[in-house]
């Protein structure tokens, strides 16, 4: 176990985190207490780290939050050391290889956790974010971050569907969630929602 990666944890599940490649990729893995069964979230960069926090953790596959080549530079050291990586369905021919499609709101389960999909296209179009059933816990991928939505090229149909994305699913969840994004620190629902408008207004 390497509990210096220990990020969050309650009495069913455990967060580990470490901050990988040059663009500082939050790679997190999500480990059920009970089961020590686990799933890594971003296969960034840094293979031989992510292999060895994998084999650390009880890792059993890998959930992409999107297909961006900062989040996927792992991607194929992960598959040939036998682990299963799984994205939506709009991003699949971002990445080298995969083995499971994602669906919109669907459960993965970790043990006895269980992770809701959801899908938020706008920074890609399969842009994913996985809430963590029965606790305050949101990963939320490069599409929201503390001060505003993932990047969008100031592309305005892109823009608009990021916030709509935010507005109507992640900023509807209940404000103690813990917010913890594909970069940089975590924040919460409770601190995010009253800017939104201020983000519309801005457009970015």
């Amino acid at each position: 176990m390497a509990p210096d990666t220990l990020h969050w944890s309650d009495e069913r599940a455990e967060i580990h985190k470490v901050v990988v490649g040059p663009y500082e990729n939050n790679v997190f893995v999500l480990r059920c207490t009970e089961t020590g069964d686990a799933v890594l979230l971003d296969a960034a960069n840094e293979h031989e780290r992510l292999l060895e926090l994998c084999r650390h953790l009880g890792v059993r596959k890998v959930l992409e939050t999107h297909g961006h080549w900062d989040h996927i530079q792992a991607v194929p050291a992960i598959r040939d050391a036998g682990y299963s990586v799984a994205v939506a369905g709009p991003d699949v021919g971002m990445l080298p290889s995969y083995d499971e499609v994602l669906e919109d709101d669907a459960v993965v389960e970790v043990g006895r956790l269980r992770l809701r999909t959801m899908l938020t296209p706008g920074h890609t179009p399969g842009s994913m974010c996985f809430k963590l059933e029965g606790a305050p816990v949101l990963f939320s991928g490069d599409t929201l971050f503390p001060g505003g939505p993932g990047n969008t090229e100031k592309d305005p149909v892109r823009f608009a569907q990021i916030i709509e994305q935010i507005d109507t699913k992640l900023l509807a969840l209940p404000p103690e969630t813990i917010v913890m994004p594909g970069h940089g620190a975590d924040t919460t629902v409770g601190v995010e929602r009253p800017s939104l408008q201020e983000w519309v207004a801005r457009g970015w």
